[in-house]
């Protein structure tokens, strides 16, 4: 843990990438205690300028030879071998490493954390690394955690709908591309993804492994019962790759524990931190991704009885995926370290 002082010296590694812009506005909207920010990027992007808390920060080219000497907190939203490679070795030298990559999660000594459901792994962190989920996982847990409390969780099914935001600002430009290609008549081009995103969905995010499943699908399972702590619980998942440019989206089916009817679990679901319940059918009120773009919490609706099983209930979740998804999720746990 940090010791206690009035402001602290935050690294961002990968800050000129989509998760890393967000996470400088978060730092100012959440008025972080910065004492110092310290911007890491590729050499193309060294020299560039960004701004956080009323001041201007220079992006520093990350090497080997880059120092990180009075750094306190260290978030890494870049690629799997930066992750490797510095959070262990920021984690050894005291610095707190909070981690967005899938390169840790999993490690039994490296806490999996989304604070509105379990800050509590906080306390051990022997390695000084903490592992985001992923962020299709992340409001999946929330929506799961009241429930689970209040009547147990047996069973999950859920479908996920990712927007390309997800894969980075060269598919969300691949996608904004291919439409202006087809609204102008042209053909299309599909270089980040195998296939054109744009008017398509592709029922595939990761690789495959040999039974079929997508990486993606197995790091759900995984992540959630980790999270939840419920190494029993059957969870499994779909996930599909859609031409939205912002926000995850999901649809979860839910066998409980005992029954509970619709009225009661939205009231569950609304008292937890983080949530909004956005459910009036009558209304056609529902939860979409231009509701949840550039906001917090992570927005339910559709809450349903689902007859075809004891105890089922269906839900319809949506969430900013480089703000709850990543980035966000990365300054709150900071904030709770802090908090101690």
């Amino acid at each position: 843990m940090v010791k206690k002082k009035s402001g602290y010296v935050v690294a961002i590694l990968g800050a000129t990438g989509a998760v890393g812009k967000e996470t400088l506005e978060i730092l100012e909207e959440r008025k972080f205690p910065l004492a110092s920010l310290r911007l890491f990027a590729s050499k193309r992007s060294a020299g560039e300028v960004m701004s956080c808390q009323g001041k201007e920060w220079k992006v520093e080219e990350l090497t080997t030879e880059s120092s990180f000497a009075g750094v306190d907190f260290a978030l890494i939203s870049a690629t799997d071998a930066i992750s490797r490679e510095y959070g262990q070795r920021l984690g050894a030298a005291g610095v707190v490493v909070i981690d967005d990559s899938g390169v840790f999660r999993m490690e039994a000594d490296v806490p999996l954390v989304v604070p509105e459901v379990n800050a509590h792994a906080l306390t051990a962190m022997p390695r000084g690394i903490v592992s985001i989920p992923n962020c299709t996982t992340t409001p999946l847990v929330m929506a799961l955690k009241p429930l689970q409390d209040a009547v147990g969780v047996k069973r999950v099914v859920v479908t996920t709908f990712q927007s390309v935001s997800g894969t980075g600002a060269a598919a969300m430009e691949e996608l904004m591309t291919q439409t202006k290609d087809l609204m102008s008549f042209r053909d299309t081009k599909a270089e980040v993804y195998p296939y054109q995103i744009a008017f398509n969905l592709l029922p595939h995010i990761g690789s495959f492994n040999d039974g079929g499943d997508c990486s993606e699908e197995v790091k759900i399972a995984r992540e959630t019962r980790k999270i939840l702590e419920a190494p029993a619980l059957r969870v499994t998942a779909t996930t599909v790759r859609v031409p939205v440019l912002r926000c995850h989206s999901e649809a979860i089916n839910v066998e409980l524990g005992r029954p509970l009817k619709p009225n009661e679990a939205r009231a569950l679901l609304a008292a937890m931190p983080g949530v909004i319940v956005y459910d009036d059918p009558a209304k056609k009120l529902y939860p979409m991704p231009l509701d949840a773009t550039g906001k917090d919490e992570v927005y339910i609706g559709r809450v349903r009885e689902d007859e075809s099983i004891t105890n089922g209930l269906n839900l319809w979740v949506v969430s900013d995926n480089l703000r709850k998804g990543a980035a966000l999720n990365a300054v709150q746990i900071a904030e709770h370290v802090v908090r101690g």
